[in-house]
C-alpha cells in the first residue's frame, strides 16, 4: 500500500485552514482518510473565540478516531457525532447559531477487505479509481448549481445559502447536516488508488482545464501529492502575471491538499 499527502496554505501570512490525515489499524487491515477544508469567515466576529484550524483539528480528530472505533456507525453517522463532540467542546464560549460559525467541507473514505465507504460534503472532492483505470469522481455539486453571482455578493447573501435547504451544506454545528452529504459504498475488489483534493488543489481540473480527473489522478500517482500542487501553484502565478480572470472573486492562492492511497 503506498499512503502520500501533501498541504500548503495560500499565504504565508495566515495559517492553514486545510486538515488531513489517514489512518491503519494495527491489524494491516482496513483503514480510513480524512480531509477537511476550514472555511475562511469574511468577517471578524463569526461568534466564535476559537479559529477555523482549531475546528478543523478538533473535527478531523474526532472523524480519525470514530472512523476506527465505530465500524457499527456508517460515515454519515461517523460525521454527525464527530460534529457533536466539536460543538461541545466550545459550545459553553461560542455562538454556534451564528452563520459564520467555523466549519469545513468534508472528504472520508474508509475501507476493509469487503467494501470502501465513502462521503463528501461541500466543494472537495474524492477520487476511486477501478482496477481497468476508469476514474470516478464523487462530488457533491450543491455549489455549481446555485444561481450565478450568489456567492460573490455581500456576506449577508452568502449567510442565507449557507446550511439552508436550496443551498449548499458543510460541517459546522448541526450533526444534522451529515445527511446531506453524498455518501455510497463499493466493493473493495472494485477500487484500487483512491484520491482527495481540497479545492485549492483540485483547481488544476476545475479551474485551469489541464486534465479530467483520470488526469489529475495520474499526475498524483506520478508526480506525488506535493507536485499536483506545485502545478496548481505555478499555473496561479501565470494566470496572475498575465492578468487573466479565472480567479476572480477568488483568493490567488488558497490552500490546497491532496492525499493518494494506492491499495
Amino acid at each position: 500500500m503506498r499512503i502520500e499527502l501533501a498541504t500548503a496554505p495560500g499565504s504565508p501570512e495566515r495559517p492553514n485552514e486545510d486538515w488531513v490525515s489517514t489512518a491503519l489499524p494495527a491489524s494491516g487491515q482496513g483503514g480510513s482518510l480524512v480531509l477537511l477544508d476550514g472555511v475562511t469567515p469574511p468577517l471578524a466576529d463569526h461568534g466564535c473565540v476559537h479559529s477555523v484550524p482549531w475546528f478543523t483539528a478538533r473535527l478531523g480528530g474526532a472523524l480519525v478516531e470514530l472512523s476506527g472505533s465505530r465500524p457499527d456507525l456508517d460515515l454519515a453517522g461517523v460525521l454527525a457525532e464527530a460534529i457533536s463532540r466539536t460543538a461541545d467542546a466550545h459550545r459553553a464560549t461560542c455562538d454556534l447559531s451564528h452563520a459564520r460559525t467555523p466549519q469545513a467541507t468534508v472528504a472520508l473514505a474508509r475501507w476493509d477487505e469487503q467494501a470502501i465507504e465513502y462521503l463528501v460534503l461541500s466543494d472537495s472532492v474524492l477520487l476511486l479509481e477501478a482496477p481497468d483505470g476508469t476514474v470516478q469522481a464523487v462530488l457533491d455539486d450543491r455549489l455549481d448549481r446555485l444561481p450565478p453571482g450568489s456567492l460573490a455578493s455581500a456576506a449577508i447573501v452568502d449567510a442565507r445559502l449557507r446550511n439552508k435547504e436550496g443551498g449548499f451544506f458543510t460541517a459546522a454545528a448541526d450533526p444534522a447536516v451529515a445527511s446531506r452529504a453524498v455518501t455510497g459504498t463499493v466493493p473493495a475488489a472494485g477500487v484500487r488508488t483512491l484520491a482527495a483534493l481540497t479545492d485549492g488543489a483540485s483547481r488544476w481540473t476545475e479551474v485551469f482545464r489541464e486534465g479530467d480527473w483520470t488526469a489529475a489522478l495520474d499526475l498524483l500517482r506520478k508526480a506525488g501529492p506535493q507536485g499536483l500542487i506545485d502545478r496548481v501553484r505555478e499555473l496561479e502565478e501565470a494566470d496572475a502575471a498575465a492578468g487573466r480572470v479565472r480567479l476572480l472573486g477568488s483568493k490567488t492562492h488558497d490552500d490546497a491538499t491532496a492525499v493518494l492511497v494506492e491499495l
